[in-house]
């Protein structure tokens, strides 16, 4: 299946443009969403994180707290790749099997003709570029994408190195890992 990777800034559009995508066909794959998706209670990627940032991550159900392993897993560039560690080899394996089109013993057409794969956050996935057969890098004005942030209630996110970047130091650091 013929794999596009859409990557941004914090409201650059990526979302709008993953949309288009999915109403010309497209497979949409939001990459946080899966990763969500893999915290299920009791499951090893859980107790891998709470073995790496603290059993009181989890709730009274053995879900993730959020705010506590964000804090925790975002403190510092170390905690950012013991997370990214943990949680990436899974995503990938997950990603890449929602490419395959699983047939067995008969001949089908592909159920969608390409996916589109939201990348929110593309610092420290370089190593599932190999997947894409193109990356599209949205940008926008840094006042549109303040905006943007305001609007969605993420007001906290406007002063973040993430919002502030510059869409060429993005493409760079994309082309570099490719």
């Amino acid at each position: 299946m013929f794999t596009v990777f859409v990557l941004g800034n914090i409201a650059s559009g990526k979302s709008t443009a993953c949309r288009y995508f999915e109403s010309r066909g497209a497979m949409l794959i939001d990459l946080d969403e899966l990763a969500k998706s893999l915290y299920v209670p009791g499951s090893d990627i859980v107790n891998a994180l709470a073995d790496e940032f603290g059993w009181d991550i989890l709730d009274e159900e053995g879900g993730i707290r959020r705010s506590i392993l964000a804090s925790r897993a975002f403190a510092s560039p170390d905690s950012v790749a013991r997370l990214n560690g943990i949680v990436h080899p899974v995503l990938i394996e997950q990603l890449s099997l929602r490419f395959l089109d699983l047939v067995c013993c008969t001949v089908s057409s592909p159920r969608y003709p390409f996916a589109v794969v939201e990348v929110s956050a593309p610092t420290g996935f370089e190593d599932a570029f190999g997947l894409a057969d193109e990356i599209l890098v949205i940008s926008a004005p840094l006042s549109v994408r303040r905006e943007r942030a305001i609007q969605r209630g993420m007001e906290h996110l406007i002063s973040m190195p993430v919002l502030l970047a510059s869409p060429k130091s993005l493409r760079c650091a994309i082309s570099l890992q490719l």
